[in-house]
């Protein structure tokens, strides 16, 4: 498809018109594989916050993934609206972001990271566990649900030699 050098990984704002579309087509997506009641989806309007860094992944300057660092107190950062678009999968898109959300995660002192993810997102599970995040039960407020599957990480700041 493209070569590495076509792609680009940068913090931007999800209310530009391409990323509202990606947006709605990821929550379109975690809607048709989730009951409501277990679906923690965020708008556009929602990630545009102080609290929430956005990185996007550009592929010949067209939008094809993102995910977020969005911040908590006591030091925890939550990973958030991690998506690839069909066409760009499998480029390392999802694992070059993470990686970028881990680092920022670092560079500001974050003691550990957590995530919510769908227990039928099969990719999703592989790319956290890949990474180093474990199993664990609910993380921040979330409920126990048999839809959810919790990931924790300390930083690598925060890893015990």
């Amino acid at each position: 498809m493209s070569s590495p050098d076509a792609i680009k990984i940068e913090v931007e704002s999800p209310l530009s018109s391409d990323m509202r579309d990606m947006i709605t087509e990821l929550n379109a997506v975690l809607g048709s594989l989730t009951p409501e009641e277990a679906n923690y989806s965020m708008t556009a309007d929602e990630m545009a916050g102080p609290e929430t860094t956005v990185f996007v992944a550009r592929v010949d300057e067209k939008a094809a993934a993102c995910g977020a660092l969005h911040r908590h107190p006591g030091g925890i950062g939550e990973l958030k609206r991690f998506y690839v678009r069909p066409g760009y999968r499998r480029l390392g898109l999802a694992r070059l972001i993470l990686h970028h959300v881990m680092a920022r995660a670092v560079d500001e002192g974050f003691a550990e990271l957590v995530l919510e993810t769908g227990h039928n997102y099969d990719a999703a599970r592989q790319l956290y566990e890949n990474a180093g995040f474990v199993e664990c039960g609910p993380v921040l407020d979330y409920p126990e649900s048999p839809y959810s599957v919790f990931y924790s990480r300390p930083t690598k700041a925060h890893q015990e030699t």
